[in-house]
């Protein structure tokens, strides 16, 4: 007897499908997120050519089988690129120029997961309205009904390879390429030695069960090994890439953890030079150092502080014609003239090796240049799915009236509140708390930062988690301070 129909409605989130499998999706229901998918490729072009991959997890191929039956019977022609990572995906839009994109993933997310990232527009993912529109066409069954294709595009990865090489550096470093034994692990190494880098591999070998820690460049303990290795090798810089090999970590030549605003920061310094007046798009929980930089100042750069979530950041770089964006869970986004304006871990490894060789300087000694801050790791409360947003609902408001009523947060003033991905509030000393639902998982996410003391940068995380934990709804943290 063949099996129903299994989807579990929260498995669309704002901007990636994500579900335990086979928990709460099954085959049938795979089946029908590629037919809702399809419906939408199709209403946009009859016949419309669609590049499929997948990660390396034990179930993505049969995830991918079930999701491009599901296409085809929409009338869409797949090309399948295989075992892949994302930004090959996206890649491949602009080389094969097919007019759709799908990559069954579930990025870092723990081995029982699955997931797609979805894009039509070149260089974008679907966002907050085309996954509501692909809920509404999946749950009630609204398929278009067509007879597509499928071919196989062979080693269309030693072309994404290839490309990526070309970037030669002018001086050898020694670079540590770690990849929680995700799919980055056969791609990392071969194009870091490509460009010009003695590499050291860590975790490169593929194995679906993560049986250290898991692909996640946001993870303390994979970016703690990345450091062991820096100073065991006295490499020049350490990179950890996620699963799906869209984001990047980075740790300096003296085994200290980097968080990728920071780098990001440096990279935008370094672009600004060159392009003077340019725009540069940040994630809410990015270092508040962008907003009062000189260096960015004197070039008459402009920074927006946006959601976070790669498809949001896209998006809005796109919209701004923005030439980066720089989200603090470490994917960067190159736009013309550097790239094609998606994220790409690999790549921004490059770009990272690229400072390190223009400017001669050990990532260390560039760090100094920035101002010094104290930030807290991005930290994950249990939260469900259906209780996540009014919690930060309740929380917003709580924060907005202790604005309103000159109530102080470790003896400051609140002085500015910014609502356009949960709620950041910034203190008179410019050190701020970030409070937000994650877009992906049953979870919030905390980040707090102050450029005064590594004190106040905690009790600011004791007050959010004081107010979190009288509502009653959070469970355990991922990791805390």
């Amino acid at each position: 007897m063949k099996e129903g129909i299994k989807i579990n409605p929260f498995g669309f989130r704002e901007y990636d499908a994500r579900w335990l499998y086979p928990k709460d999706i099954n085959a049938e229901g795979i089946k029908n997120v590629g037919k809702g998918f399809g419906t939408q490729v199709i209403k946009k072009k009859k016949g419309a050519r669609v590049t499929v991959g997948h990660d390396y997890r034990s179930y993505s191929e049969e995830v991918k089988k079930n999701f491009i039956e599901g296409l085809i019977s929409t009338g869409c022609n797949v090309e399948d690129i295989g075992l892949c990572l994302s930004p090959t995906v996206y890649f491949s839009q602009f080389k094969l120029n097919t007019d759709a994109v799908a990559m069954i993933t579930a990025s870092h997310n723990e081995n029982g997961w699955t997931g797609i990232k979805m894009g039509i527009e070149k260089g974008l993912t679907h966002c907050k309205d085309e996954m509501s529109e692909l809920k509404d066409i999946v749950l009630n069954k609204k398929f278009t009904n067509g007879s597509g294709s499928i071919k196989e595009i062979r080693e269309f990865n030693k072309i994404y390879i290839q490309e990526l090489s070309k970037n030669k550096i002018n001086k050898k470093i020694k670079v540590v390429a770690a990849c929680g034994n995700g799919t980055a692990g056969i791609f990392a190494p071969d194009i870091l030695r490509g460009i010009g880098c003695e590499v050291i591999e860590l975790d490169c070998n593929l194995d679906y069960s993560f049986p250290k820690y898991n692909p996640n460049p946001e993870d303390m303990k994979m970016l703690h090994e990345i450091a062991k290795c820096v100073r065991e090798n006295e490499a020049d810089v350490g990179f950890g890439f996620d699963g799906d090999g869209d984001r990047v970590g980075v740790i300096d030549n003296n085994g200290n953890e980097i968080f990728a605003d920071k780098i990001g920061l440096l990279i935008a310094r370094n672009i600004s030079n060159k392009y003077k007046n340019s725009k540069f798009i940040v994630d809410v929980k990015s270092t508040g150092l962008f907003e009062k930089d000189e260096i960015l100042s004197q070039n008459k750069c402009k920074t927006i502080y946006w959601k976070t979530g790669h498809s949001y950041i896209k998006r809005k770089v796109n919209e701004e014609n923005a030439i980066a964006g720089f989200e603090k869970s470490g994917h960067f986004f190159f736009n013309n003239p550097l790239g094609y304006g998606f994220d790409d871990g690999i790549n921004s490894a490059i770009q990272i090796c690229k400072l390190l060789t223009d400017h001669n300087i050990k990532m260390s000694e560039m760090i100094k240049n920035l101002p010094e801050t104290f930030q807290s790791p991005t930290m994950g409360p249990f939260c469900e799915d259906d209780e996540k947003y009014k919690v930060i609902d309740e929380l917003s408001d709580k924060i907005q009236k202790m604005k309103n009523k000159n109530i102080k947060i470790d003896n400051l003033n609140i002085e500015k509140i910014l609502t356009v991905n949960g709620i950041r509030f910034t203190l008179e000393d410019n050190s701020w708390g970030l409070i937000r639902a994650s877009s992906n998982k049953p979870s919030l996410v905390i980040v707090t930062e102050s450029p005064t003391s590594k004190e106040r940068m905690k009790n600011i995380f004791y007050f959010i988690d004081k107010i979190l934990q009288s509502t009653g709804k959070i469970g355990e943290y991922d990791q805390k301070l």
